[in-house]
């Protein structure tokens, strides 16, 4: 099986925790795209009469709209948000971000009464930054400064660029990606927070309580636990 069939098959099995009537966060990103693709289907074949939906990015949601899933205003309540993830602990704390949208991500996803990660089994990692930085997403006139004090707790700090040009998110801002050698991410995560001009970060620390992983063999159910069996 390709990378893409295997996020495929993640994203079939959490598509189908959706219910008629539902509100649905719907995530970004290559694997999160499965997911719409999968709740599109089922919606043209009837099977989720009075679903509505709220998109993290415009790309999901031009997607989701022209699958004919309809869309609402975002006002909370959601019952079920669904999206990928960048890296993934065996409590299911993440890093997401990779794609650009983690600002309308955590702003989403922290309305839902349940969120579930979906990813191939590629992404799992004992602590969070053994493979991904971690993006923040900051307000441009900031960068100089917020560069300056993230490294002055410990980061080594690049700014996003594409076709060799800063890359913007949705939101009109920047993502400075971010490395530490040893680092504590759930003692960060305020003080980044906290930093004037710093929008979000791509800590999802507590959030999920459901992942599907899937691998060449099965798709795995997971729920937080301590260490990866």
């Amino acid at each position: 099986m390709s990378i893409d069939d295997l996020k495929r098959a993640a994203a079939e099995k959490a598509a189908h925790h959706v219910q008629p009537g539902m509100k649905l966060g719907l995530g970004s990103g290559s694997t999160a795209k499965h997911a719409i693709d999968v709740i599109g289907e089922r919606f043209q074949k009837g099977e989720l009469a009075g679903i509505q939906a709220v998109a993290t990015s415009n790309a999901s949601d031009a997607q989701a709209r022209a699958l004919g899933i309809p869309m609402m205003p975002f006002e909370g309540g959601l019952d079920l948000a669904i999206d990928g993830m960048d890296e993934l602990t065996p409590q299911l704390d993440a890093i997401k971000g990779l794609g650009g949208a983690l600002t309308r991500e955590k702003i989403v996803e922290a309305r839902a009464d349940l969120l579930i990660l979906i990813a191939d089994d590629s992404k799992k990692v004992t602590t969070l930054g053994e493979k991904s930085p971690l993006p923040i997403e900051v307000i441009p006139l900031a960068e100089a400064v917020v560069t300056r004090e993230l490294e002055q707790l410990g980061a080594t700090v690049s700014l996003r660029t594409h076709d060799d040009a800063p890359f913007i998110t949705d939101n009109h801002n920047i993502i400075l990606d971010c490395r530490w050698q040893t680092w504590q991410p759930h003692d960060l995560a305020p003080i980044i927070t906290a930093i004037p001009g710093v929008v979000e970060h791509g800590l999802f620390l507590g959030m999920a309580k459901l992942a599907y992983l899937a691998s060449e063999d099965s798709v795995i159910e997971l729920e937080p636990r301590e260490a990866w069996s």
